[in-house]
């Protein structure tokens, strides 16, 4: 592993991560740990193990949710750019990323040079992010990584029809009390989920091709239903999709522009 030259901090609301690239900007080191409550204190540990990795103080560029408690960081950027250059940067090409973090999603076209050509984020609602699956899988006690499966091994679907995350646990429940399958409703789940970030992603006006980050990249249902919802054969994932961020804060740290 070659020599740690900057630091990039990612304090999501769910899950926080920290990168460490080398001279050229490669991804060589991270961590990543559940959210705490006591974010600076979470924040200014992980920037202290960053350090030590590196053996040497080397620059630190902190985004996310909570940025500004990162009072041990050098510079603090909105995470729209710091997605926008990570995802350039892992998959060395332009188009449309689509970010599910647990409290937001978000929208951006990247031009030809990493930068944001246009945005749509969603903060205030629930039903559109990450912490929709949580709830849901939380209620039904199936395991967060169970979700996927479910959905996929159907090709019934039950519509989803409540646009709020509280209601639409309320709508789950007594489905299932009529005696309908889980696997329909858990692929109107996602199909619900799916359908409200493509709605936002067509505001920004797709182009190019479709890349996924966050936690939410990882499910399977969320890919093949976003690739159908707008039209593409498939969406991107990057390696480290959740890292994407810190890995673009990383790389601000570093001196890229």
């Amino acid at each position: 592993m070659g020599n740690i030259r900057a630091l990039g901090i990612d304090a999501g609301s769910t899950t926080t991560k920290i990168v460490g690239v080398d001279a050229a900007g490669a991804l060589i080191w991270h961590r990543m740990d559940q959210t705490d409550p006591k974010g600076d204190e979470q924040i200014r540990a992980m920037l202290a193990k960053g350090q030590a990795a590196a053996g040497e103080t080397v620059p630190a560029v902190a985004t996310g949710y909570g940025r500004k408690l990162a009072t041990g960081a050098d510079l603090v950027v909105t995470e729209i750019t710091c997605h926008a250059r990570g995802v350039f940067r892992a998959l060395g090409r332009t188009g449309t990323l689509v970010d599910i973090g647990g409290q937001d999603s978000k929208v951006i076209r990247i031009g030809p040079r990493g930068n944001v050509v246009d945005f749509a984020m969603n903060d205030k609602c629930a039903a559109g992010t990450g912490r929709f699956f949580e709830n849901v899988a939380y209620r039904l006690r199936i395991e967060l990584s169970e979700l996927d499966g479910y959905a996929l091994s159907t090709t019934e679907e039950t519509p989803i029809s409540s646009t709020c995350t509280i209601f639409a646990e309320s709508e789950i429940i007594s489905l299932l009390a009529r005696g309908t399958e889980l696997a329909p409703i858990l692929r109107g789940v996602h199909r619900a989920l799916v359908r409200r970030v493509a709605a936002m992603a067509r505001t920004t006006g797709v182009q190019g091709d479709i890349f996924l980050s966050g936690g939410a990249a990882k499910n399977r249902a969320v890919q093949q239903m976003l690739a159908e919802e707008l039209g593409a054969d498939k969406v991107i994932v990057p390696e480290h999709a959740q890292l994407m961020g810190a890995y673009g804060a990383a790389l601000t740290a570093l001196g890229e522009t």
